[in-house]
């Protein structure tokens, strides 16, 4: 089975990253799960991944996968988004240098950029999903 490896940055801290090795028929959810748990905060927030990265336009991408999206049927109005916890991994990231940005809490606006750097074959004596590598201090999730 293959694995994918991804390097994660905060999009106004790019010194600041995680790599991830993860299958990739994990689901979105899970992977934004991983992500927000390598930087230490809380999984307690609504969250998206977008095609557009650069600039104030992510919402206008032309593909995005939003939590909001699997939460139709709690009277939240459709964004146009795909579902987080429908979509696996291996139908987003295709190739390698494929990127989107990830955003946590629409309040806070925490952005990360999330590119693909690689592929790899499972080990069977490693508990995935894995985090490869950690560079730099996470912020804290809240300024209190």
């Amino acid at each position: 089975m293959k694995t994918y490896i991804f390097e994660i940055r905060l999009f106004h801290r790019k010194s600041i990253l995680r790599k991830i090795e993860i299958f990739g028929s994990a689901s979105l959810y899970k992977f934004a799960g991983v992500i927000v748990g390598a930087y230490n905060f809380d999984f307690d927030h609504a969250f998206g991944f977008f095609s557009e990265i650069s600039g104030n336009r992510y919402f206008d991408s032309e593909r995005k996968y939003e939590l909001f999206a699997d939460m139709k049927d709690e009277g939240i109005e459709p964004t146009g988004a795909e579902s987080v916890e429908k979509t696996k991994i291996s139908d987003v990231w295709k190739n390698v240098g494929d990127k989107m940005l990830f955003l946590f809490d629409y309040g806070d606006n925490w952005l990360f950029t999330v590119e693909l750097i690689g592929f790899w074959e499972k080990n069977n004596k490693i508990k995935y999903p894995k985090i490869v590598k950690k560079v730099g201090r996470a912020p804290k999730q809240y300024n209190l």
